[in-house]
């Protein structure tokens, strides 16, 4: 009887526990952070537009004494980095394999040092704490984030990434013509501009990524169906790639582009690949109109 009852203690005991797990995962799920994130949208403005856009700013703004630690930008930034990293590494790859680089690859393989120096600095300098202090905003789509992160991502933004002490000064200057900025958003801004620089930087590896795949895939084409290569002889394999970017027309034309470059470079034994691709570009166009 005293072995049945410890028995039925123990097990008493264990279904506790068990529910109790459940009910803690469930309260975790529950207050996981769901991060924001601020986007860059690449819409270059003149110098006069840049000011009219900054007042329209501060007219608009409604600012609360503390940002929402679900803006807090540090996990984006390490996510960002990781993806320029995959990208980086498979440019070296392709150097490797001969396969033409995208221009603006060749400039993230002289500056990758730069980056990582510059994320290295974002997460030793920006801390939960200091963020979370600084004024945020209470109204529209940036509601929680800090002003400062979002006035970054702004000029950024509006500046087609080509930041300069000229176009921060005046933009910051008009949009406190408005509202007033406080010395602790001002300290941070240097900091906002390299967060958003580096998301800018993202938006154009993903680019870099796409072109490369596409012009991998051809390579591949080539050696299986045109050269007609041994599987022992195939350089360029079949392969899953890591991310999935989303199909567009500047994807299928860099494949297009990089399938004729490399079908004239082979001479006339390529003429009938040539025409079956100019008559299926053809039939592409047709459906469009």
């Amino acid at each position: 009887i005293y072995k049945e009852k410890k028995f039925g203690y123990f097990f008493v005991l264990i279904i506790l526990a068990v529910v109790v797990s459940m009910f803690f995962v469930l309260y975790l799920l529950k207050n996981k952070k769901q991060e924001k994130v601020l986007s860059i949208n690449n819409i270059p403005l003149s110098e006069e537009e840049l000011k009219k856009h900054a007042l329209a700013l501060a007219t608009d703004h409604t600012v609360t004494y503390k940002s929402d630690i679900k803006t807090y930008p540090k996990n984006r930034v390490i996510e960002n980095f990781n993806f320029i990293t995959s990208v980086y590494n498979l440019l070296n790859e392709h150097v490797k394999l001969g396969v033409i680089i995208h221009p603006a690859g060749e400039w993230l393989l002289d500056n990758y040092y730069i980056i990582e120096e510059t994320v290295y600095q974002i997460k030793k300098e920006l801390n939960e704490k200091s963020y979370r202090k600084l004024p945020g905003l209470k109204n529209g789509s940036f509601s929680g984030f800090a002003r400062a992160y979002e006035l970054a991502v702004e000029i950024v933004s509006y500046t087609d990434a080509k930041v300069n002490e000229e176009n921060i000064v005046n933009f910051l200057r008009e949009y406190q013509t408005k509202k007033n900025l406080n010395i602790e958003e001002i300290w941070c801004m240097p900091i906002f501009l390299e967060i958003a620089i580096i998301e800018n930087i993202r938006n154009i590896c993903e680019k870099i990524y796409s072109n490369q795949i596409q012009k991998y895939k051809v390579e591949n084409i080539i050696e299986r169906l045109v050269e007609n290569k041994d599987l022992k002889e195939i350089k360029f394999k079949n392969k899953r790639f890591k991310f999935n970017i989303k199909d567009d027309m500047e994807i299928k034309s860099a494949f297009v582009e990089h399938m004729t470059y490399k079908l004239k470079k082979m001479g006339r034994k390529a003429v009938p690949y040539i025409n079956v691709l100019e008559e299926q570009i053809e039939k592409l166009r047709s459906n469009k109109l």
